[in-house]
């Protein structure tokens, strides 16, 4: 763990109206005052401020490059948000089929629906446990809540109040309904400490993956996902972690020894990258590559290196295939 900072944090909180005239004294074209102020009002300055970086020179104490406008800031802004909402579609696509995969292989292969309430089935029990409680709090949850809305020909109430309503042995649902209550991390943290290595294969190969990959860029889909939930910045942020490199030549990924420059390898592209190496094999008819391409294809330069591709990159086979 890196230590704390020593200084005391002193500085004052501002009004709109000096958060506005911090961005002109600063150097900040805003031909519009008002207009400023209200994004500043309903996005926030210290949401919108990162986005500023790229047009603030180097170590001159935040100030603008000349020609910079809110404009340009408000546009990288739209921009990250549009990239989210991209990224958080393909995202939804590849979780929800894993949690379908981990269900069918699990209940099938061991003709239980129950399956995941025996804890010979995991590696750690503690994990194994702290699941088991999880998902009691939610049906405990669940039951002390008001009830969902009477049925009729479109209105039906939630499939998990209806086991609880109508079962009461086994306790806990069957594990369709039981991997609807898991977050993704909680997914992840699951498919980790399954047991049988040949489980957590049957479940990658049904997207297109091996174990060691689909654990890996799970581990890296929770820290993207929960970026897109809090409508973080995105575009250039640091994840932390970051997808494995295929090394079987069973997944599909970039083609040339040149196509993930190391500088990128720890940018977003690479997530990009994975995302549509699943969408091949779980949405092969999917346009998401082709809506990927038309909002970054305007982008400037600079931009894109902060995402970490390479020049040229939807030429690479990989991408090129479902984009022509």
């Amino acid at each position: 763990m890196r230590s704390r900072g020593s200084l005391k944090y002193q500085k004052p909180p501002l009004d709109l109206e000096e958060l506005a005239d911090r961005l002109i004294e600063r150097g900040l074209e805003v031909p519009e005052r008002d207009r400023a102020i209200r994004y500043l009002r309903h996005i926030g300055y210290y949401r919108l401020s990162p986005y500023a970086i790229p047009f603030q020179e180097i170590d001159t104490n935040h100030q603008f490059k000349r020609g910079a406008s809110f404009n340009s800031l408000l546009d990288m802004y739209v921009f990250d948000r549009s990239l989210r909402l991209l990224i958080i579609d393909a995202l939804e696509r590849v979780e929800v089929a894993v949690r379908a995969s981990l269900t069918d292989h699990m209940a099938s292969k061991y003709s239980n629906p129950h399956w995941y309430m025996d804890g010979s089935k995991f590696r750690n029990q503690a994990d194994h446990t702290r699941m088991l409680q999880m998902v009691r709090n939610t049906c405990e949850e669940r039951l002390r809540s008001r009830p969902d809305a009477g049925e009729d020909a479109l209105v039906h109430r939630s499939a998990l109040e209806h086991y609880l309503t109508t079962y009461g042995d086994p306790e806990l649902p069957p594990s369709w309904l039981m991997v609807e209550t898991l977050t993704i991390g909680q997914l992840s943290k699951t498919l980790r400490n399954l047991k049988n290595r040949s489980d957590l294969t049957a479940v990658a190969r049904s997207i297109g993956l091996t174990a060691p990959v689909l654990q890996s860029w799970m581990h890296t889909y929770v820290r993207v996902r929960n970026i897109c939930a809090h409508h973080g910045r995105l575009w250039n942020v640091g994840l932390g972690v970051y997808p494995a490199i295929p090394s079987s030549r069973s997944i599909r990924w970039l083609e040339g020894n040149d196509a993930l420059p190391y500088w990128s390898i720890q940018r977003l592209y690479p997530v990009l990258v994975s995302l549509q190496s699943v969408l091949y094999t779980v949405s092969p008819k999917s346009r998401w590559a082709q809506r990927l391409h038309a909002l970054l294809e305007k982008r400037p330069e600079w931009n894109l290196r902060g995402m970490g591709l390479p020049e040229g990159w939807s030429e690479n086979k990989f991408w090129n295939q479902i984009l022509v």
